[in-house]
């Protein structure tokens, strides 16, 4: 990286430029001198000094003056990134609640706010229902939208390129909502609207199950089934974002493979449709051999698209996630006989660590990309100004 000094070019685009690579080489390190940040920019101290004292006048940086008990000598102050010098918004639009994370821009989550929604609501409730989770959490954070630098929205179904679930949707009505449009009125910057089997995969990699994996399909286990994948490191949404729609082939048996645990026999009539599976997971773990005969049934007719994608995809990780996870001691050892039975090459097969809130987890994780591409690619004057606090 070329220092200040140098002549002949567009300083100010050149002070930017090594501003970014001083905001870089903060960003997820720990607090770091002077020194530490010129070895590893390449910049020179006299120029990092300048630019760090810039980034906190700027609020990019905060500097952590040495303590009373430090070494003998002139000690040096250590600069760190900022983190609450901006937020992101991550939420899950479900059939059953809606959840709103609010975090810095380092991840910290600073405020969670939950709702439940009935299946059967229409658009017009449910959107009044996200509306008043959405003002609950800035609220409870002391924020106004404006303080808000990237929403991403996960919806179930697959999302096309406008931000619509026009393909299916179990939502109600819902092919039919500009859920990007409705929240721009309300927010300036970026909203992402993304499929929630996919954003799942991107919080298994990031805090998750799979945090040590690059090539990972994720299996939204639960009422409905779906897959996320990850290759070499990038969420794949396909052409038209309807890639891991591998259930809308009947052949695979995904559409009904819950069925036989709702429709196992022995469960009470008192038991909802929704909590039929509860029921069978746990009268199965009590050796109830009907219920034991649905589980196996269910993971029989799982493992076929799974072995599909497998063999197409060569993962390193499959992760079984959703509803039906928490029942992960009855599922993976029958779905890695059924895996080593039709696959090729055996992955690895682990159970999600991230329960019901992967999917916001996934939001957040695309919020703060989608920041940190803004502020990487259009430099420190990008429309992401710093928050004082």
């Amino acid at each position: 990286m070329t220092d200040l000094a140098t002549t002949g070019t567009d300083l100010p685009r050149l002070r930017e430029l090594n501003s970014l690579s001083i905001v870089r080489a903060l960003r997820n390190q720990p607090p770091s001198t002077v020194t530490e940040l010129s070895q590893r920019t390449g910049l020179s101290r006299p120029a990092v000094d300048v630019i760090a004292q810039g980034l906190v006048a700027d609020g990019w940086a905060v500097v952590l003056e040495p303590g009373a008990n430090s070494a003998v000598g002139r000690p040096a102050r250590r600069y760190q990134f900022r983190a609450t010098a901006g937020h992101v918004l991550g939420i899950d639009v479900g059939v059953h609640k809606i959840l709103a994370l609010l975090c810095d821009l380092d991840g910290n989550i600073v405020q969670t706010v939950r709702q439940s929604v009935a299946a059967d609501a229409p658009p017009a409730d449910r959107l009044a229902e996200l509306d008043k989770v959405v003002s609950d959490c800035l609220a409870a954070a002391a924020m106004t939208p404006s303080d808000i630098w990237a929403v991403t929205v996960a919806v179930t179904g697959a999302v096309d390129a406008t931000g619509r679930t026009s393909f299916f949707t179990p939502l109600p009505g819902w092919k039919s909502v500009n859920l990007t449009g409705h929240l721009s009125h309300r927010f300036a910057c970026p909203v992402v609207v993304e499929n929630d089997c996919k954003l799942a995969a991107v919080a298994e990699q990031w805090k998750g199950a799979a945090s040590d994996a690059n090539d990972i399909v994720y299996l939204l286990a639960g009422m409905r089934t779906g897959a996320g994948l990850i290759l070499d490191g990038v969420l794949r949404r396909g052409f038209g974002g309807a890639a891991g729609e591998i259930g809308a082939l009947k052949h695979v048996r995904w559409l009904n493979a819950p069925e036989h645990l709702q429709n196992c026999p022995g469960v009470p009539d008192t038991v909802s449709a929704d909590d039929a599976a509860a029921w069978v997971f746990t009268a199965a773990r009590d050796g109830d051999k009907a219920a034991r005969l649905a589980v196996s049934r269910y993971v029989k007719d799982l493992a076929v698209g799974a072995a599909a994608l497998v063999l197409t995809l060569d993962p390193q990780v499959v992760v079984l996630g959703g509803g039906y996870s928490r029942s992960a001691d009855l599922i993976l050892d029958p779905l890695r006989h059924e895996l080593q039975r039709l696959c090729l090459r055996m992955p690895e097969v682990r159970a999600s660590t991230l329960g019901a809130d992967s999917v916001a987890l996934g939001a957040l994780k695309l919020s703060l990309n989608e920041v940190d591409d803004r502020l990487f690619s259009a430099g420190l004057s990008a429309p992401v100004a710093p928050r004082r606090n």
